[in-house]
């Protein structure tokens, strides 16, 4: 912030507040965020907005307030911290106040390219050529910090693109010179061109959305678009650069719709005509309109096409030149034109800044208000601001407010308002003063901003007249007429009061006796959530129509036919499907209709799960014949158990009645224990065995036949055991009183209880203790678990080199 320091005082005061600044950085301030008076959820415009107001409120020049130095330093360190992104985060985080201690983040130095000219100069020099020297990167890279407070806030008005890029990227240094290319391209028309590094600058690439270098993000109005193609074609980036302008930036004019436009000046804007004998507008007079959207309406005017012949001619257009007219308000002539080859940037600017409002504009927004009605509170140099409260501008009145406007001094400015569309400020100055609302319209008051929300302001007695029916020729004539004399008198006592009343409150000792506060003014041209959807809609549908036009529309259209054709026959295809699933519904809805049986009806909507036995009949369809990948899962009962065993144990596979890889059976051992005695034996590698009978019930096979193995589940043998082991132990558990060659014999358990297991001299101490006894229904509590590391493969695998025969014995 710039102090102007005016006479002994002033520059005492400045000495001061330099001599505080200065021993106060060094300290460390308050709460930021209750200095300001802001939420610590505040965005950043709204930080700027309570640090003007306090600013102004708090200055020493204008606050007699002892303490009113203090509290200036204060708030301006408080918006320094705030609107430094790295700064405020490290204070939301850490509760750094201090620049000094905001050490948690490496600042980067590019000196060090100072050097090395191109990060791969010590390493490879003499296969670099010139055209491949990054040092335009470096010279115009920026920090994450100045790009958020400056290029995305600048994007509102100016245009920005950026290059993100590491130093060890071979793919940046190939597009050095493409870069360089865009930036003498780009730079002279106003579109701020900048670097960054996305290796030290990782968040704000992240941000962004880079994903890749080198990548280029065109930034407008606080958007990021990412170009996501080569950097090698210059046209192309520049028609991405063009597509991503609003579509009604810039009107195209010809004979039949230039009255329309420039005698429509409800927007409050100047008209600027471009003539130009091409298609379409050049970009530099693209950005310039994106620049001025706000004051300036643009439009295009196409001098080779058949139907601006009559507009070229209104305007005395060349045709070899490009031309630019600037027209406001009841006026004939143009207020500007140049005509050139091809403007520059900078004139076309300085042509616009001063002719960018109108003659007698309306208060449309708080920025029309700055501009018009500047704040200024020396009294010594006071601008007032004579504005009229209307409803519309129809009549004679108003041109003739338009002349006064015309030859006002430099401290005087013209404008009026809508009461219907600034209500809170109409009421502010009606209310401050005491009179009616009602007796507001078509009123002047002449207003002087002393600060941004305070005016003080005083009112014209008289009301400005307006004559509807009054021509210009009648008055021109002598005012022939009744009513046109006694509208030209009331017109000349009117502007002679307007008159008299300026120049008595433009002098410094003059009072101004009413004073109001106002809230800042609504922007009439910012519109709804709705209205804007429905402005995106149309204007897309506009760019899609704009586009069947081009020459890549037939291509496009070609894409667009070829997915019409693949989504309509896949819905053919499903069509056909659907309708061939209903019609083998309806068959089966009308065979179980023939039937006529419930229980039918049942068993075909419900898949059944037979158990078969295990008998010398069968084995060979359950064993020897069975399909390779297919298992046979058997469960070992006697005579006692069987019915219990067997319900428990279809409960239990039930859930794998679907698969059809899986065949269930069970083996009485009175008439099979043979069989399972030989499978063992085989297991084992041969020897004697014997194996009680009722020590094998609950006993469960999985039997592979295809591959010669078996796995088995037995509910006091888990599978944690060592394999070799845990069938050892399993075969004389099985052996019980008949051990034979393991030794020992064991006497034969209660009904429902199982036998114990034999140890031997070598066995652990874990394997000497004695497990407890289990009941016969809890046999197969473990089969479940066991089931699942089958299918999953984890159990173990016991391999026989044939499977036994099976006799009816």
């Amino acid at each position: 912030m710039q102090w102007k320091c005016m006479g002994l005082r002033g520059r005492w005061l400045c000495g001061l507040l330099v001599l505080l600044c200065c021993v106060a950085a060094a300290q460390k301030i308050g709460d930021p965020y209750k200095i300001l008076g802001i939420h610590r959820r505040a965005t950043l415009p709204d930080i700027r907005k309570a640090y003007r107001q306090l600013a102004k409120e708090w200055h020493p020049d204008k606050n007699e307030d002892p303490t009113a130095e203090s509290r200036f330093v204060e708030i301006k360190q408080a918006y320094e911290l705030l609107s430094d992104t790295e700064r405020r985060q490290a204070y939301d985080l850490y509760g750094i106040t201090n620049e000094d201690d905001h050490m948690y983040k490496p600042r980067h130095d590019y000196s060090q390219y100072a050097r090395f000219s191109d990060p791969f100069e010590f390493f490879n020099s003499h296969f670099r050529t010139p055209d491949q020297d990054i040092t335009s990167f470096h010279k115009l890279s920026v920090t994450a910090r100045h790009f958020e407070n400056n290029i995305m806030e600048k994007s509102v008005h100016t245009p920005a693109l950026i290059l993100f890029y590491t130093d060890w990227c071979f793919d940046c240094v190939r597009s050095a010179p493409a870069w360089r290319r865009l930036v003498e391209a780009l730079q002279p028309l106003g579109v701020t061109v900048a670097t960054v590094h996305a290796g030290h600058e990782a968040s704000l690439a992240r941000r962004v959305g880079i994903h890749g270098v080198p990548c280029l993000s065109f930034v407008l109005d606080r958007h990021n678009y990412l170009y996501k193609e080569s950097l090698s074609s210059l046209p192309k980036i520049l028609e991405f650069i063009r597509w991503k302008f609003p579509y009604r930036l810039v009107a195209k004019l010809n004979d039949d719709n230039v009255d329309a436009f420039v005698n429509d000046f409800e927007d409050n804007r100047v008209k600027a005509l471009i003539f130009e004998e091409r298609p379409n507008i050049r970009l530099r007079y693209l950005v310039a309109a994106y620049h001025y959207r706000d004051r300036v309406a643009f439009a295009f005017v196409d001098l080779t096409a058949a139907n601006t012949q009559n507009v070229s001619a209104r305007y005395k257009v060349q045709r070899n030149m490009d031309t630019m007219v600037l027209l406001k308000e009841d006026s004939v002539e143009p207020a500007a034109t140049v005509s050139t080859t091809e403007i520059p940037t900078q004139t076309l600017r300085q042509l616009i800044e001063a002719n960018q409002m109108l003659t007698l504009p309306r208060l449309s927004s708080q920025s029309v208000l700055d501009t018009v009605c500047p704040v200024e509170w020396r009294a010594a140099r006071r601008r007032l601001c004579c504005v009229l409260v209307a409803r519309d501008l129809r009549g004679r009145g108003v041109r003739e407010l338009r002349r006064l406007a015309r030859r006002a001094p430099e401290r005087l400015r013209y404008a009026y308002v809508y009461a219907h569309a600034q209500p809170d400020f109409v009421n502010a100055l009606a209310n401050g003063s005491g009179i009616d609302i009602s007796d507001v319209e078509h009123r002047i008051v002449v207003i002087w901003r002393r600060e941004a929300s305070r005016i003080q302001y005083e009112w014209l007695n008289e009301s400005w007249p307006t004559c509807a029916h009054c021509s210009s020729a009648d008055l021109a004539d002598g005012a022939r007429g009744e009513e046109a004399v006694r509208y030209h008198e009331r017109l000349n006592e009117t502007k002679r009061a307007l008159e008299q009343l300026v120049k008595r409150l433009l002098k410094p000792s003059e009072v101004v006796p009413y004073e109001a506060h106002v809230q800042e003014l609504l922007d009439e041209a910012a519109v709804g959530a709705w209205r804007a959807l429905v402005s995106a809609a149309g204007e897309w549908a506009e760019r899609g129509a704009a586009f069947l036009r081009t020459r890549r529309a037939l291509s496009a259209a070609s894409v667009l036919a070829t997915v019409a054709a693949v989504l309509a026959l896949g819905y053919f295809m499903a069509y056909l499907v659907r309708m061939e699933e209903e019609s083998v519904q309806r068959q089966k809805e009308e065979r179980r209709r023939q039937n006529g049986s419930t229980r039918r009806n049942n068993n075909d909507a419900q898949p059944q799960m037979r158990l078969h036995e295990l008998r010398a009949e069968k084995y060979n369809g359950l064993v020897r014949l069975l399909k390779p990948g297919c298992r046979t899962i058997v469960l070992l009962v006697d005579m006692q158990s069987k019915v219990q065993l067997l319900s428990k144990f279809h409960k239990i596979v039930w859930p794998y009645r679907k698969n059809k890889t899986l065949v269930f059976a069970y083996l009485c051992v009175e008439r099979g224990v043979e069989w399972f005695r030989r499978v063992l034996q085989l297991s084992l590698g041969g020897g004697e065995l014997r194996v009680n009978a009722r020590n094998c019930v609950g006993t469960v096979l999985a039997l592979n036949p295809h591959r010669n193995y078996f796995c088995i589940y037995h509910a006091k043998h888990p599978e944690g055991a060592k394999p070799h082991k845990r069938i050892n132990r399993m075969t004389r558990s099985l052996g019980g009183s008949l051990g034979g060659a393991l030794g020992g014999a064991l006497a034969d358990p209660e009904a429902g209880a199982f036998i114990g297991f034999h140890t031997d001299p070598d066995s652990s101490s874990d394997d000497n203790a004695d497990p407890p006894v289990l009941l016969q229904e809890n046999l197969l509590d473990g089969l479940e678990n066991w089931l699942d590391r089958l299918f999953e493969g984890s159990t173990h695998r016991y391999y026989v080199n044939y499977w036994p025969d099976m006799t009816n014995k």
